[in-house]
């Protein structure tokens, strides 16, 4: 396996701690017949390990093996990659390097493990390549990784030599892109020294529009806005202001289901993150996505400086702002910025012009999002058709139209108010007591 792995040109920068590069030193050592075999066999069970935990992680089934090598070629970005990304299969003297790795890929899928099993009497890598993993709930696994790494898979399996692999491999790039961006759908900042900075979020909602109720003008709106985004048109910021529970935060989580397989993406940032918004900015201003920065529950109190730092992103500098960003904010604040009465005091014409300057700038950043879309607490007609909508998607709330508005009269009582949030609590309330 050492001699396969030693002549990898453009894949030459999978990580040499990877599984692959710790499984060629062990089989390189163990071509040398110069080891113990307790100690080889040590060395071999913490790489299957190592293997099982991603599995897990991803869902992987059948050829474990297989299933990896496929995870190294859709998440290592190299040059090659990055580009197969922008433009699929593309003309140049690199993909002569490419094919060499490609049939080096091929040999190392067809991989013969039978011999080191036989001196060593292990079976592990018999169960591994003929895996039957246990049926586990999506939300336990990243479900998008799991479908793409295994789709890539089965695909170089049936390859019969390194060019059906090289159009397999360039394909794949092209429709779904390479690394955490290419397989993920959804992202978050990380402070730990030790992981990426923009690392992904694996358990998401699979909420849809259609799972909210009423506001079919905002979901409008929002569709209209987002589809000239993905469609490489102009769009703009959007903001989604107005009451608690009323569908802001879920009308976004949605869109991006709705919208992924068409190349967009989302980071999510809380408003102390936004002094990262220029790293976070140059980190994917150059690739083949759409991405939505998403600040939830934007809002920023009188001693609250860092509106600034998003201010100054949607504004532009010098720097003009890629096209293949935006942010999506919500906010129960119509302005965002808290004004207080010490704002309005003028105790003196210089204070008076300096205060009316800093409530100006303040209230102008709601402006530079290009919509606004606006988000009210339903009538209590429109609440009790939420609370019987929902219901209906669950055949043991057994309760008639009139017993619901009942409840639903009563929950509100007690729970803040008409709300698509209050509305879907009684339902699982209601669900609880059945």
């Amino acid at each position: 396996m050492n001699c396969l792995t030693s002549k990898l040109i453009v894949y030459r920068n999978i990580d040499k701690e990877s599984i692959l590069f710790k499984l060629s030193e062990i089989f390189k050592d163990f071509k040398t017949n110069d080891y113990e075999d307790e100690e080889i066999i040590n060395r071999i069970y913490t790489q299957i390990n190592r293997l099982l935990s991603l599995a897990t992680s991803y869902g992987f089934d059948k050829n474990l093996w297989h299933n990896y090598l496929a995870f190294i070629l859709a998440t290592v970005e190299n040059p090659f990659t990055l580009v197969s990304e922008k433009v699929g299969v593309n003309e140049g003297s690199v993909n002569e390097f490419t094919k060499n790795d490609f049939l080096i890929i091929k040999q190392l899928f067809d991989y013969d493990f039978s011999e080191i099993e036989e001196k060593l009497g292990i079976n592990c890598f018999s169960i591994i390549t003929n895996y039957h993993a246990i049926i586990k709930k999506e939300q336990l696994f990243n479900k998008d990784v799991s479908i793409k790494v295994q789709e890539l898979s089965n695909l170089i399996e049936e390859a019969s030599n390194e060019m059906e692999i090289y159009d397999i491999v360039t394909d794949f790039y092209k429709r779904y892109g390479v690394g955490k961006f290419g397989l993920n759908r959804a992202f978050r900042l990380s402070h730990d020294e030790n992981s990426d900075f923009i690392i992904p979020i694996t358990s998401l909602d699979d909420v849809t529009l259609d799972n909210l109720v009423g506001y079919e003008m905002q979901k409008k709106k929002l569709i209209r806005n987002t589809e000239a985004f993905v469609n490489g048109k102009k769009a703009n910021n959007v903001l989604l202001y107005g009451d608690a529970g009323t569908g802001k935060s879920t009308s976004i989580k949605a869109i991006l289901n709705q919208y992924y397989d068409k190349g967009l993406r989302m980071i999510e940032l809380y408003k102390h993150e936004a002094k990262y918004l220029s790293k976070v900015i140059s980190q994917i201003k150059n690739r083949n996505y759409r991405f939505i920065i998403y600040m939830d529950d934007l809002s920023f109190e009188e001693s609250e400086s860092e509106y600034k730092y998003l201010k100054a992103l949607i504004e532009g500098g010098l720097e003009t702002n890629p096209d293949n960003v935006l942010i999506y904010a919500t906010s129960n604040r119509r302005h965002l910025i808290k004004e207080t009465w010490n704002e309005r005091t003028n105790t003196s014409s210089g204070e008076e012009m300096y205060r009316s300057d800093t409530i100006r700038e303040k209230l102008s950043l709601v402006d530079r999002f290009g919509m606004s879309i606006g988000y009210y607490k339903p009538t209590m007609k429109e609440y009790f058709n939420i609370v019987i909508t929902l219901a209906k998607d669950y055949p043991e709330i057994k309760l008639s139209e009139k017993e619901l508005e009942q409840e639903a009269n009563k929950w509100i009582m007690t729970h803040g108010g008409p709300s698509g949030r209050t509305a879907q609590q009684l339902i699982y309330y209601l669900l609880g007591d059945n």
